[in-house]
């Protein structure tokens, strides 16, 4: 198979390299960009818990952060290893997978997360709210061509809808899987673990039944 990976340059190494050892070709075609918000320090010395919903927001969270880690909860096990570890990592990696996994008086809450983001686990937790940085959609030209895509985000999914190639995808997991549909895209499976290793995993599903 032909397969588009999507992510942002400079996050696309290991995927590429994997799905390449699997004897496909692979095309880049990043779909986003990330631009973080600002500079300014975020104290967390106040906070029991930080609760970070992706790499880029762990990411930009350490190059922020000032005073003691508090406890951490994360959305992933990459998100977790963005962080440098996590105490909390949710076993179903969605916003409601976190919320329910929790401490029921967890104290001091901050969610850190993108521009936008969805406010479930702030509401939720009662806690105080951080956007890190935005993305912003890229359309390449010509669109890129290929027999899947692969999309681990729904802004990237969002974008690959733009483009109306009627090229199938595989998705990281439910918000994803929600967001390409919602921009008609045809879904052809949502990977069984929401990370680089489920997307793997889809495609390695994907060649047994072909």
């Amino acid at each position: 198979m032909r397969l588009i990976v999507t992510r942002p340059a400079g996050q696309e190494h290991d995927l590429i390299t994997r799905l390449e050892a699997l004897g496909h070709a692979v095309v880049h075609c990043p779909l986003i960009r990330i631009e973080p918000l600002s500079d300014e320090p975020i104290e967390l010395g106040r906070y029991d818990w930080v609760v970070v919903t992706s790499p880029n927001g762990a990411r930009e969270l350490r190059r922020r952060a000032r005073g003691s880690m508090p406890r951490v909860a994360a959305i992933g096990q990459a998100t977790a290893d963005a962080m440098g570890g996590a105490d909390l990592v949710a076993r179903v990696s969605t916003q409601e997978g976190l919320v329910s996994e929790m401490p029921r008086s967890a104290g001091r809450v901050l969610v850190a997360a993108a521009e936008g983001a969805r406010t479930l686990l702030a509401e939720a937790l009662g806690a105080d709210f951080v956007p890190l940085y935005r993305t912003h959609a890229l359309r390449p030209d010509p669109p890129p061509q290929g027999d899947v895509c692969l999309l681990a985000s729904a802004s990237a999914a969002r974008a690959f809808g733009s483009l109306e190639t009627g090229i199938p995808a595989v998705t990281i997991g439910p918000e994803t899987t929600r967001a390409a549909r919602e921009a008609g895209i045809a879904v052809l499976l949502e990977a069984p673990t929401h990370d680089v290793d489920g997307l793997v995993a889809a495609i390695l599903l994907l060649d047994a039944s072909a």
